[in-house]
């Protein structure tokens, strides 16, 4: 019978059109945080850094080692970051989790009356969400579920997001750095070297500004330039600060 309703409670019309209709969302909204973050730091940093130190004058020798090491130390600190930082969103989820368990056993009436109002809140009218409110107030996960994501706005995070967004971070940013220092393992006076780094860096800071455009769905020639300026003015800076400490 067309009335019938499917085990996960959708009529099987809809289960067949939901199917057949697959949405292009995309969905790899954190990764791509991760790689922005690692990039864009990655690419600046170092870059300013060597422009510094050609500016005062030190061998490529001095830039690649210095450029080495804080391309390690940032990566693992920016990798560091991104775990605690993923790691305490996993740990509100839980603390929040919990307490919210505690109040629809303790409180259901209220937590039923939230349910309703936020409900409300969509244009849904009481003889139309009363019906959702008991049948949620049935399914103890269900509304545990709904309250967590539409309440407080909370979705639960992936166990394995705090290494994984360590490991993005990181490796993003090593990435990322290693592009200026490049010009410095095949030229041996700074002060030449410094002017391929910043060509090849600036080329690669608006391709990753056009990419990190395109992605988060701002102008991408925007971005690019944007992202761009940003690191020749950070290199800019170094390298003119550099030069009036050490002539």
């Amino acid at each position: 019978m067309s009335g019938e309703i499917c085990r996960g409670g959708i009529e099987p019309e809809k289960q067949t059109l939901l199917n057949h209709h697959k949405e292009k969302h995309f969905t790899a909204g954190e990764i791509v945080r991760d790689i922005i973050i690692g990039v864009s730091d990655g690419l600046t940093v170092p870059f300013a850094l060597a422009a510094g130190l050609s500016g005062a004058n030190a061998s490529s020798s001095i830039v690649i080692t210095a450029g080495i090491a804080e391309v390690a130390a940032g990566a693992i600190s920016m990798g560091l970051g991104g775990y605690l930082s993923a790691k305490s969103e996993a740990d509100h989820y839980e603390r929040e989790l919990k307490r919210e368990q505690e109040e629809i056993i303790s409180v259901p009436d209220i937590e039923a009356a939230e349910v309703a109002e936020i409900l409300a809140e969509y244009g849904v009218e009481p003889h139309e969400y009363a019906p959702v409110v008991n049948a949620l107030r049935k399914r103890p996960e269900a509304w545990l579920d709904f309250m967590m994501k539409f309440e407080l706005g909370l979705e639960k995070p992936d166990p394995r997001r705090a290494l994984q967004s360590a490991f993005n971070i990181a490796f993003s940013y090593i990435l990322g750095g290693l592009v200026p220092l490049l010009p410095y393992m095949f030229i041996p006076r700074a002060q030449d070297a410094v002017v391929a780094s910043a060509a090849i860096t600036i080329v690669a800071l608006l391709i990753f500004g056009y990419t990190k455009g395109y992605f988060t769905g701002n102008k991408p020639i925007k971005s690019a330039f944007e992202t761009a300026l940003i690191g020749a003015i950070a290199s800019a800076a170094a390298f003119s600060i550099a030069k009036v400490i050490h002539p």
